[in-house]
This record gives C-alpha cells, sequence and structure tokens, in this order.
C-alpha cells in the first residue's frame, strides 16, 4: 500500500457535493482538494461492466489530462434478485434524455423485482469503488459495501438516488429518512473513504 505524500489531490467528479465531503475528509491531512470543473475535465466513457473497471477509466483520464493524482468513484445499487442489476447502470435506469428522473428508476427496479417475483426480503447493496492514482500510473482501490434491502413504496424526502427504496441492514428507516450525518455516517462511500484515510493518508 503506498502512502499518498503528495500536496494536491484531483477528485475526478463534478458533483459538487461529493467534492465539497472530500475536500472536508482530506483537508486535515495537509491535501489541497481540487475538482473536475476547475480543471475542464471532460468525461471520459465509461466501458466496463464492473466498478472498480469504471472507475479506473475515470482516474486515469483525469491524471493523464492533468498530470496530478487523482481520485475516483464509481457506485450504485445492486439488486440480488436482478442478478445485481442495476449495478453499474444505476445512473443509466434513471436517464431520461431531458436529465435524470430517479424516480423512474426506482419503479422499473421494482417493476422487474415484481416480474421475477422475487421473494422478500427483497436484499441489495449499495457499492462503492474508489481508485486513487498516482502519476506513473500505480493505483489503490476501496471498496465499500453497505446490505439491505429494496422496500415499496418509496420512502423519505432527503439523500437521493435509490434512497428512499434502500433500507440497510439493522434499521428500520430508509436512506431517504435519514439525515444526512446519520447516512454518512453508514453509507457505502463512508465506508470505502475510511478505508482510503487510513490506508493512505492516516
Amino acid at each position: 500500500m503506498r502512502k499518498f505524500t503528495e500536496k494536491k489531490l484531483l477528485v475526478a467528479t463534478h458533483n459538487a457535493g461529493k467534492l465539497a465531503e472530500m475536500r472536508a475528509l482530506l483537508t486535515p491531512y495537509g491535501v489541497e482538494v481540487i475538482g473536475a470543473a476547475e480543471t475542464a475535465l471532460a468525461e471520459p466513457v465509461e466501458t466496463e461492466d464492473n466498478f472498480v473497471g469504471n472507475a479506473r477509466i475515470k482516474a486515469r483520464s483525469a491524471v493523464e489530462a492533468t498530470g496530478l493524482p487523482a481520485l475516483s468513484d464509481d457506485s450504485g445499487i445492486s439488486v440480488d434478485a436482478l442478478n445485481g442489476a442495476p449495478g453499474v447502470y444505476t445512473a443509466d435506469w434513471a436517464e431520461t434524455g431531458n436529465g435524470r428522473d430517479f424516480a423512474m428508476a426506482m419503479q422499473r427496479t421494482w417493476n422487474e423485482l415484481e416480474a421475477v417475483q422475487a421473494a422478500e426480503p427483497r436484499n441489495a447493496q449499495f457499492r462503492c469503488t474508489l481508485v486513487l492514482m498516482w502519476p506513473d500510473g500505480h493505483d489503490e482501490v476501496f471498496e465499500g459495501v453497505l446490505p439491505g434491502r429494496v422496500v415499496w413504496p418509496p420512502r423519505g424526502a432527503e439523500g437521493h438516488g435509490y434512497d428512499p427504496i434502500f433500507m440497510p441492514d439493522g434499521h428500520e428507516v430508509t436512506l431517504g429518512e435519514m439525515s444526512a450525518d446519520q447516512k454518512n455516517s453508514l453509507s457505502h462511500r463512508a465506508l470505502a473513504v475510511s478505508q482510503m484515510i487510513e490506508t493512505c493518508f492516516a
């Protein structure tokens, strides 16, 4: 495992929320965090069928474009009874041509579970894969998995994406019903980030 000793890190995301979260987590370690928008970084085409592969594509594209070490992530929800779908296509299921409609994506998920008459509990996992890549091509991979189940109808107006239909194991509320602090303390992304910090930054 390689320690991160550089002073600057490019977080390969155009998501302002993710960028702010990473900046808050890494600033205590003396790292200046910059985002994709600050470098006019284009979003590469994700051609892999797994989270690690797509995260690597994003990290490599960012490193090659800027010469800086880069952090990327790929994440989504995998439903057991749907053979892991939507998985890497989690965001694609919400695409409409005019932006993303996650209400439509959640409805599709439930319809497909009904179509295969999936037994309860309808187990699923939120997965997050982080790839931290250096300019010499070396990378470290971290994966966070939050197990739970799909419930219906959607519950809660907090969070985003598929949160209102996902109930984490050990809880009686969905991610959509949790406060941001509560969700962030147990999320798949929090698990992956804590592994990365412990391994490469602490």
